[in-house]
């Protein structure tokens, strides 16, 4: 397997930023699944105009979708709803946690 050198198109506040192509180099997928993934807006790019640039933290959302995809059976539309439940649960647990210390405190 070749290790494939990635190109940081752009850094902005801190943030890097990477092309479609970069992204599916990282993430190991073809460039047209990581355009479909966009377009059924499973990830978000940073930027959209003239060409979607994505924060590098978006390779770990696409690796949730494909270990749902691959491992579990589900297909594109459901990932985005699982995820979705899993960050409103995330939200929950640290609204919670807060409330918890407020009490405590």
């Amino acid at each position: 397997m070749r290790n494939h050198e990635v190109v940081i198109y752009e850094q902005i506040h801190g943030r890097t930023l990477l092309t479609v192509y970069e992204v599916s180099r990282v993430a190991g997928l073809h460039p047209e699944l990581v355009r479909r993934l966009f377009v059924m807006g499973l990830i978000d790019p940073h930027v959209a105009q003239p060409e979607p640039l994505f924060e590098d933290s978006v390779v770990g959302r696409i690796r949730k979708i494909m270990r749902l995809r691959n491992d579990l059976g589900v297909n594109l539309s459901g990932c985005g709803v699982v995820l979705e439940l899993l960050e409103r649960i995330n939200q929950l647990e640290q609204r919670l946690r807060h409330y918890e210390q407020m009490k405590a405190g």
